[in-house]
């Protein structure tokens, strides 16, 4: 039994592209994590440390209710008139706002402003619970002054803000990083499409110049003309040379013409029928043998080929190709092409179009991104596995703008 020819290292590449898609994103998940869970520890640092700032602030203003002695000019100096980051308001029992840190405008009346400081304050309860100020009267009894309202100071907003701004931008360089690197890609991609089948077509030209001498030489033979062998050949060398004709259309502009789908898709069965086995029918269906497309047509024949022969190399020695031409709707025409073979697994599904995956014993797997290519690329159309079950067989489905 033939071996398999193993993948170049490009098409091992390609086939392990969604491993390194998981090993990126699961190293980007964790580093956002652990970036956004080491900002966290400083921000509570940091609330921490602001709410002792704010408790001593309404300790200070409390001391101050209560002491009558030089203390409080050192109180006033060191730690009232200290705090210039973190917004504060207080309230006394008699409804007298003030505040720190907490832009106002000057030409506000006292009625506005004093609307204005208690929606803050109410915005503040929302966060933080307030601190009590009390004070000793003169029966020597302990009142309720006021309380103390505050919120997170603006670098401490800013801290808490920086994480997600950072992951942001991160995940917008990484995405143009990644469009960058995806086109670069596919322009490699291209290079390498078009230098093969450049090179291919120019490599089967030669040998396709003698084989056509060789014919008309066998055709004088009269021992081999009437034995309908030279007819035969001479299908094989038109065949070669429109497949040469396919490969040097890779890499130009292709002309789409207005073609007769039915007429064309009756042509590679025709083709393909008498070389392949004789247990494989082929059935051709449509609703109007009139169907038109824009196409390439040695392009899209080649497309219908290698999804037929995909087909026969899934079912074996036996079984029924059903090609299904349709008229949809938004001047689009169907190909859907069926088989009875093995089917594709579920899992494999989304790979199926990837340069390099067969299910073959032989074959680079290239034929099924090539027939991508040619008809989203050449004929702006659609090319999908529309439907596969485990040994019940495939169904692809090719759409196509109307003529």
């Amino acid at each position: 039994m033939a071996k398999k020819a193993p993948l170049p290292a490009s098409m091992d590449f390609y086939r392990d592209n969604t491993k390194l898609k998981w090993v990126i994103l699961v190293v980007s998940v964790l580093i956002s994590v652990g970036s956004i869970f080491y900002t966290k520890r400083l921000v509570d640092q940091l609330k921490e440390r602001e709410k002792q700032q704010v408790e001593l602030f309404a300790k200070a203003l409390e001391y101050t209710l209560n002491h009558d002695d030089d203390a409080i000019l050192f109180i006033t100096d060191e730690i009232l008139f200290k705090n210039k980051s973190i917004p504060v308001i207080w309230i006394n029992n008699q409804g007298i706002y003030q505040y720190a840190n907490i832009e106002i405008d000057p030409r506000l009346s006292p009625v506005e402003r004093d609307q204005l400081l208690q929606l803050e304050v109410d915005k503040m309860t929302e966060t933080f619970p307030p601190f009590q100020m009390s004070y000793v009267n003169d029966e020597g009894q302990i009142e309720n002054y006021g309380y103390v309202y505050y919120k997170n100071s603006f670098l401490l907003s800013q801290l808490i803000a920086f994480p997600y701004i950072q992951l942001s931008v991160l995940a917008i360089f990484g995405f143009i990083s990644y469009l960058a690197f995806n086109y670069s890609r596919t322009a490699e991609q291209n290079q390498v499409w078009v230098g093969l089948a450049k090179e291919t077509a120019h490599q089967l030209g030669t040998p396709l110049s003698s084989l056509m001498a060789w014919i008309e030489v066998l055709r004088e033979d009269p021992d081999i003309k009437n034995k309908g062998i030279v007819d035969e050949l001479d299908k094989d060398i038109r065949k070669l040379r429109v497949v040469t004709e396919r490969f040097s259309s890779i890499g130009s502009t292709p002309v789409l013409k207005d073609e007769n789908v039915y007429q064309l898709v009756n042509n590679v069965v025709g083709y393909l029928q008498p070389r392949v086995s004789s247990k494989i029918n082929f059935e051709v269906y449509t609703l109007s043998e009139t169907i038109q497309a824009r196409v390439h047509a040695p392009l899209f024949e080649w497309v219908v080929e290698n999804l037929c022969k995909n087909a026969v190399d899934a079912m074996g020695s036996s079984g029924t190709i059903a090609i299904k031409i349709l008229r949809g709707s938004d001047y689009k025409v169907f190909i859907d092409i069926s088989d009875t073979g093995k089917g594709i697994p579920k899992t494999m599904l989304s790979n199926v179009f990837r340069p390099g995956f067969t299910t073959k014993k032989r074959g680079w797997g290239l034929g099924l991104a090539l027939a991508k290519r040619i008809i989203e690329m050449y004929h702006e159309g659609k090319i999908f596995v529309k439907s596969s079950d485990e040994n019940l067989g495939t169904t692809f489905r090719i759409e196509l703008m109307s003529a």
